[in-house]
């Protein structure tokens, strides 16, 4: 049914729900998997910043946000590769969530995305946050979405 997997992490506790649900379907379907973890953009300030902004500074922003998607990335292709599972690894830095998630599944070729929901805010995000309903309302697979 379901032959590669997408599976999206923040490395949150949350996130690790969903990595293990999709670790479990991937191994009982005998699926491939592709883990994906976004890192964004370097945070621009508001208002008035006490300090200025240098290139290093966000050269600096870059390189930890890398070595931690690897670290994270590393520890659950490990995990996969104990069960069994053929998995990639991909880190895209300098993006949204939602929609570098749609580009690496449709680059992937996966036939279903599993990622947990994330940030109850406001009215309009009642049952998933932002990012997952974005992902939920735009993706042509299947989400399944991990509580």
């Amino acid at each position: 049914m379901y032959t590669h997997i997408l599976i999206s992490t923040d490395g949150s506790e949350l996130a690790e729900k969903g990595v293990d649900h999709g670790l479990s379907l991937a191994k009982a379907l005998d699926s491939k998997v592709t883990i994906v973890t976004v890192t964004e953009p370097f945070p621009a300030p508001v208002g008035r910043a006490g300090w200025v902004i240098t290139p290093n500074d966000i050269a600096r922003y870059g390189e930890e946000q890398k070595k931690e998607a690897e670290e994270l990335l590393s520890s659950i292709k490990s995990r996969a590769d104990k069960m069994g599972i053929d998995a990639a690894t991909v880190h895209v830095p300098n993006d949204k969530a939602a929609p570098a998630i749609l580009e690496t599944a449709r680059q992937a070729e996966c036939n279903l995305i599993v990622m947990a929901s994330h940030g109850r805010r406001g009215v309009s995000r009642l049952l998933l946050g932002s990012q997952t309903a974005e992902v939920v309302s735009s993706s042509p697979v299947p989400v399944l979405v991990v509580r």
